[in-house]
């Protein structure tokens, strides 16, 4: 299978011009990009996203306005626009090589499963990551098209959140990693239409309706990629692009986003959010929207150790799912059924040690769950064997941590390791146990 070629390569024949060579030796990264926009068309917006650049920042150095001198920063443009390493002073880069780059594995690859069944789910990561790479990003032709004199209509939103549907299904199988820069390209490239283009006030307020669904998926991309810092600034973006459209159920689950990001560290200003983000969606929000919210809230609740509010925000999620008075749901709470209620349920009652109640609805929901879905499936084992370890079923948890480990393997996620590190750490006492032991030499420690 082909390598990644990204959407911001230089074509070779503009690479190999000179003035383009003497501005790559100076690292004149302005001119560089002033030349890809004149000469490739190659928009700021692509440039941004696959350099990790905000597009002011590109703008400004095209303009001659600054300049880019860290290591990392070079690296990253080098890799965006297929600069050789050689003409930027750096060692020869990953993608020079005849081998096409991949992610480090969360396993040693020899715990890739490999049945049948194993390498089809492997394959399919492979060609769900290549296909992103071949330019899902590129936008919509009418929208390229889009000049900054020209008024748009409300078939280009409509067109736009379509499309952020589409693209979403590649969470269902790809981690952050692989996906966060197409989904950063999405928000950047209706961010500057929101900027360039003319349009009616209902229209505006679509486009930003959009916006902040997209500034979500990219914040929950930099999230599970392990970029926390753009994440909480995606989901503020989001929160201001859903609060001035007028659109109360983005601008909750924006917040919802934001207290599940800060359970992780400050709990009570993790519940504090998830309450905010139920009352601002408010109690005439779709039923999967406040499903969602009350689950998040039932979360929040259950890390920090509340098991009656985590039980009554439980108990709120499942009356919303059972009120099917068959009104639209919006595609963005389109995964949210009983059964990952059942998920939510458990992780819950995991965190709160009650594995008595954690284990069976766990096992049950995760019986029903696709190993297609590689990344989520191994997340949720990961609270089964925190759960069996606390029951004190050591060799049962030590089974479902194998299981988490081959599954991750290749997923371009930080989670699915950096969960099931904690029970790889209490299993290390029991490394006299034969499948203890293979467990953990699986996972390398």
């Amino acid at each position: 299978m082909a390598a990644y070629e990204p959407p911001t390569a230089l074509p070779r024949d503009l690479l190999n011009r000179a003035d383009v060579r003497a501005a790559i030796t100076a690292h004149d990264f302005g001119t560089v990009f002033r030349l890809a926009r004149s000469e490739a068309e190659i928009s700021d917006s692509k440039i941004a996203a696959e350099c990790d650049i905000k597009p002011e920042r590109v703008g400004a150095l095209a303009r001659g306005c600054g300049s880019v001198t860290t290591f990392e920063k070079i690296a990253r443009i080098a890799d965006a626009l297929r600069i050789p390493g050689h003409m930027l002073g750096l060692s020869p880069r990953e993608w020079e090589t005849s081998e096409p780059s991949s992610h480090r594995p969360t396993a040693p690859a020899r715990s890739i499963a490999t049945n049948g069944e194993g390498d089809a789910r492997v394959r399919r990561r492979e060609f769900f990551r290549a296909s992103a790479g071949a330019g899902l990003a590129v936008g919509l032709p009418e929208v390229d098209k889009i000049k900054t004199d020209r008024r748009i209509g409300p078939r280009i939103p409509e067109q736009l959140r379509k499309r952020t549907a589409r693209l979403r299904r590649l969470d269902d199988v790809l981690g952050g990693g692989d996906t966060y820069h197409v989904y950063l390209g999405e928000y950047q490239a209706t961010k500057g239409l929101l900027r360039e283009a003319s349009y009616a006030e209902e229209t505006g307020r679509a486009l930003l309706s959009v916006l902040a669904e997209q500034a979500q998926q990219a914040g929950w991309a930099a999230f599970d990629g392990g970029k926390h810092a753009d994440a909480t600034s995606l989901y503020e973006a989001s929160y201001q692009a859903a609060t001035d459209a007028g659109d109360a159920a983005l601008a909750g689950n924006a917040l919802a986003f934001l207290a599940y990001q800060k359970s992780n560290g400050d709990r009570q200003a993790g519940i504090e959010i998830a309450i905010k983000s139920c009352r601002t969606a408010g109690p005439d929000a779709p039923r999967g929207v406040r499903a969602l919210l009350y689950e998040r809230l039932a979360w929040a609740y259950a890390v920090a150790g509340h098991a009656n509010e985590t039980e009554r925000a439980l108990n709120a999620a499942e009356t919303a799912l059972s009120e099917d008075d068959g009104t639209p749901q919006p595609d963005w709470v389109s995964w949210v059924d009983r059964n990952e209620l059942k998920i939510m349920t458990g992780r819950c009652w995991t965190e709160l040690r009650r594995p008595l109640r954690a284990v069976p609805v766990l096992e049950d929901a995760l019986s029903q769950y696709d190993d297609a879905h590689a990344r989520d499936k191994s997340l949720y084992l990961s609270w089964l064997a925190d759960s069996y370890l606390s029951a004190g079923e050591v060799e049962q948890a030590a089974a479902v941590t194998g299981r988490v480990l081959e599954l991750s393997a290749g997923v371009a996620s930080v989670r699915p390791r950096e969960r099931i590190e904690p029970t790889l750490r209490q299993l290390s006492t029991h490394r006299e146990l034969p499948a203890v032991a293979e467990v953990l030499e699986l996972a390398g420690v």
